[in-house]
């Protein structure tokens, strides 16, 4: 009579090194699950982009765009709040791993023989959709409102995929966050200290000449005006290249150092 033996989960975890992007992807959809059963989860955004649209557009959209109005202030603005509203959803990723850790979830993940880094991954690929929703919303609201794409669809759906690859790279500080913080209050606390300057303090709204001097010379090294400046030429037209040079290295240095970070306060926690 043979006696079946069941492997340690490290060992299983080595079978197969590809098996983790399967892992990752089963993970992922664990969270697109866990979103759909929790539909008030979604309320940033999808409920907060409309809200900030609606907002901007027509409280303050005559007196920031000098008594022009709202018709013509839309495709300035709608670039810039799709960048802003991207940008407060990552966030999310943070608070939802934090959450996940402080009710033992990755404690059950880590008795399962899948790669240790799977939950990891499939936590931030799961967020994208989050990511896409926010963006399809606002886009929806801003066509139903008037606002076309001026410099062809084809640049048009580039800058969302721009964005939205910003997003995906950004999101990597608050995993980080989301693993060094205590409490999920804490993640939320630290990222409303950096994005509320890096999206108010840039040309979301105005025109980067219309503001002091001091306060212009934050907006030059902000790398939110440059996504935001990307987005225009790509949705409007005008200059392209540099700023979407700028975007794509600040990309790669956000997921150089943080992704790193990341995965290091991830592997001290399980």
């Amino acid at each position: 009579m043979t006696t079946a033996t069941l492997e340690p989960a490290h060992v299983a975890r080595r079978a197969n090194p590809l098996a983790w992007v399967q892992q990752s992807l089963t993970l992922a959809w664990r969270n697109v699950v866990r979103i759909r059963q929790n539909p008030e989860a979604l309320a940033d955004v999808t409920f907060q982009p409309i809200i900030f649209l609606v907002l901007f557009l027509f409280v303050f959209g005559g007196a920031i765009a000098q008594g022009a109005g709202w018709r013509d202030y839309l495709p300035f603005l709608l670039p810039g709040l799709l960048v802003q509203t991207v940008v407060f959803s990552t966030m999310g990723t943070g608070v939802a791993l934090n959450d996940d850790f402080a009710k033992g979830v990755f404690d059950r993940f880590r008795s399962l023989p899948i790669a240790r880094v799977a939950p990891l991954v499939g936590a931030v690929l799961g967020d994208a959709v989050r990511y896409t929703l926010s963006i399809v919303i606002l886009m929806g609201t801003g066509f139903a409102l008037g606002f076309r794409f001026q410099n062809g669809v084809g640049y048009g759906v580039l800058a969302l995929v721009v964005v939205l690859a910003f997003a995906l790279s950004m999101c990597w500080i608050w995993v980080w966050l989301g693993l060094s913080l205590k409490t999920a209050q804490g993640v939320q606390g630290v990222a409303f200290l950096v994005m509320f300057p890096l999206t108010f303090g840039s040309n979301v709204f105005v025109q980067t000449d219309t503001l002091p001097g001091f306060l212009q010379a934050f907006v030059k090294i902000n790398p939110v005006k440059y996504l935001v400046d990307t987005m225009r030429g790509l949705m409007l037209g005008g200059p392209i290249e540099k700023p979407l040079l700028i975007t794509l290295a600040w990309m790669v240095g956000l997921v150089a150092v943080f992704a790193p970070l990341a995965i290091r306060a991830y592997r001290r926690r399980t």
